[in-house]
């Protein structure tokens, strides 16, 4: 691959680095900003500062996991390497699951059906979020016991073979299984979240079609709202896939691991979704849209004095 490949792909990287750093950073503070001044935020706010918090982990220790697989001859050390992949395995779980009880939330706030059990979750919607966040820990407690087991045969792993090509390949088989248990944890939320949001748009279009066979005018705020909603859901869900999609590349192929390109090239892809999604957040969130704009009024306000 041609240094010109590398660099377009590495400026990709830094921008989806900058922006899920710069805006998940500020719908965190933002809202931290709303609690300390009222004392309580929404739950959506909740779960909106919970999913910025776990993404700004998720993306950096992301960075620090592609560093050390790119220059493995300078840091392949074991004390380094295992703790990196746990926490990143640790702030993958919250993202995701975080990512699915909002997705679980516009469902019942938005979606409209006759349903009976739908109505019902419908009104307890905190209730179905907390039971969701519940069974995520539990699930995450699974994971850590599965992930410290497999760390204390890493570490005699580590120990019994000296060589650098040993320790390599040893590295890349324990990546490998660790982004194996992430997929098998990861099919649950994701399954979740792509039931919620298909749903959602099933319903937004059905509402959409019958606003505007009743519509005889220009379309209303109402209509306009539908669309905007139908547009973040569907681009919520093309990003989510596409998270996806990449870890499971990672171990589809045996010596794929072993490819730096490769593994960059998936991790490019996968970073869309923390980084992108924020921005989509801003737009689409009234809240955070005009504090986005206010903050841009106070530089541009700075920058002039």
């Amino acid at each position: 691959m041609s240094v010109v490949t590398w660099s377009i792909f590495i400026i990709i990287f830094t921008v989806e680095f900058i922006i899920g750093s710069l805006g998940n950073g500020f719908i965190a503070v933002l809202y931290y900003i709303y609690w300390t001044k009222r004392g309580k935020i929404s739950l959506a706010d909740k779960i909106l500062t919970g999913l910025a918090v776990s993404r700004i982990f998720f993306i950096w220790l992301t960075v620090v996991n592609i560093l050390l697989h790119m220059f493995p001859s300078d840091f392949l050390n074991i004390e380094i390497f295992a703790p990196v992949l746990f926490l990143w395995s640790v702030a993958s779980h919250f993202s995701t699951w975080f990512a699915t009880c909002l997705s679980i939330f516009y469902f019942f706030k938005i979606a409209n059906f006759s349903n009976s059990t739908f109505l019902y979750l419908k009104w307890r919607i905190k209730k179905v979020v907390s039971v969701t966040l519940l069974a995520s820990l539990v699930l995450l407690f699974a994971n850590i016991v599965l992930l410290n087991i497999h760390g204390i045969i890493w570490v005699d792993e580590h120990k019994r073979n000296a060589s650098f090509n040993s320790k390599f390949k040893s590295y890349g088989r324990n990546s490998k299984f660790i982004i194996y248990i992430f997929i098998f944890w990861f099919v649950i939320p994701f399954q979740v979240s792509l039931t919620t949001s298909l749903l959602l748009i099933f319903s937004l279009r059905k509402h959409l079609k019958r606003m505007q066979h009743s519509a005889k005018g220009p379309r209303d705020a109402s209509t306009t709202a539908h669309i905007k909603a139908l547009h973040t859901v569907i681009t919520f869900l093309l990003l989510y896939t596409i998270f996806f999609i990449s870890h499971v590349v990672q171990v589809w192929d045996s010596n794929l691991i072993h490819h730096t390109l490769a593994i960059f090239l998936c991790q490019t892809a996968g970073m869309a979704f923390p980084s992108g999604h924020s921005c989509v957040l801003i737009l689409a969130n009234t809240k955070l849209r005009q504090g986005s704009l206010s903050m841009l009024w106070w530089l541009r306000r700075s920058l002039k004095s």
